[in-house]
């Protein structure tokens, strides 16, 4: 089996999301030396995965990220990244579109009212947007590449579906347009957030029908690819797993392993530890009798925020657990990132 592997490269981030999943920017980068960068980059090769996405924290952060990527793309392997877009400059959208087979723009809103809100910064729509108008300026190569816009959901931010799409049009060479419900990963899952952001069943009813995906893809341009999930498999519930095959293997920056993607914990680290044996430890956690008992009855956004928070406090380390005891309740007045 081809697996998937996410590489959060980095944990330094010039934003402050108010779900962000890893709670970048507000612990240590954790960012490796250009030379450990490589190596783990071989390492991932060795795996032989289908495919290796680097996100963060911003992973164009990151000093010679380009010479990492274009090492994995090398031995075959189709590398992609998520960004905010804030760094981007026309020379590294040139070397982008170069390198990578695919980039997606994190904008989560279609103004600069909900996007700055959600993503903690003033001027982060405006950054968003430009990279984007970067990217499909650089596009116009006959080098195969995609770049797409990601828009995690939130209650914040549904009423502005439809214009996300529309604003789509401003990028002729748009390839896709991504909706996902935010899923109860780090600062999502704290209570607050979770009872007054996370999407309602019916929420998540409305946002994965047919007739709402038949109306985002009338107004977003011909030929976008236009999806909507509510990342259901992310929770990786026991029924879940027993149907389907789970291929994701997501990797921290200096290169420990998650067992469960979106859960804390980890089972090695990819620069020492044989592939076979971390897919072995972590598969051996998806059917941990507390994850089970924890996912099994996680049947709303709510419960699987309260089981999220259950199996972080379980399996997450010492450090781990300190900073999970360090988080802001959600709905404090947000401090924004000085400029």
């Amino acid at each position: 089996m081809q697996i998937e592997i996410n590489w959060d490269v980095t944990y330094a981030c010039p934003l402050r999301c108010v779900h962000c999943y890893s709670e970048s920017g507000r612990r240590p980068a954790r960012q490796l030396s250009h030379a450990e960068l490589l190596e783990t980059a071989d390492a991932l090769v060795a795996m032989k995965p289908r495919s290796v996405t680097f996100g963060g924290g911003e992973p164009l952060l990151v000093p010679g990220i380009l010479e990492v990527a274009e090492r994995i793309s090398r031995a075959g392997v189709e590398v992609a990244m998520y960004t905010g877009g804030w760094p981007l400059v026309p020379d590294t959208a040139r070397e982008l579109v170069r390198v990578f087979d695919r980039v997606n723009v994190s904008v989560d809103g279609a103004t600069a009212a909900v996007h700055d809100r959600i993503r903690g910064r003033r001027g982060s729509f405006a950054r968003a947007v430009r990279a984007l108008e970067l990217l499909d300026g650089a596009a116009a190569t006959d080098r195969p590449f995609m770049f797409g816009l990601d828009c995690v959901l939130v209650q914040s931010n549904l009423h502005e579906l439809d214009e996300v799409c529309i604003l789509a049009r401003r990028f002729p060479r748009l390839s896709s347009v991504w909706f996902g419900a935010a899923v109860p990963s780090g600062l999502a899952s704290r209570p607050a957030f979770a009872e007054r952001e996370l999407l309602t069943d019916e929420q998540l009813r409305m946002l994965t029908s047919r007739d709402t995906l038949a109306r985002l893809r009338a107004l977003a341009p011909a030929g976008v690819r236009v999806a909507t999930t509510d990342n259901r498999m992310l929770q990786m519930h026991p029924d879940t797993m027993a149907r389907f095959d789970f291929s994701m293997m997501q990797v921290e920056p200096d290169g420990q392993v998650r067992a469960m993607p979106i859960y804390e914990g980890t089972v090695g680290n990819v620069r020492t530890d044989p592939p076979d044996v971390l897919w072995e430890r972590s598969v051996a956690r998806w059917k941990d009798p507390f994850v089970t008992a924890a996912l099994s009855t996680a049947d709303t956004m709510v419960q699987w925020a309260a089981a999220t928070r259950r199996i972080d406090e379980r399996f997450g380390s010492a450090e781990v657990r300190a900073r999970i005891a360090r988080r802001p309740e959600f709905g404090a007045a947000p401090v924004e990132v000085s400029r």
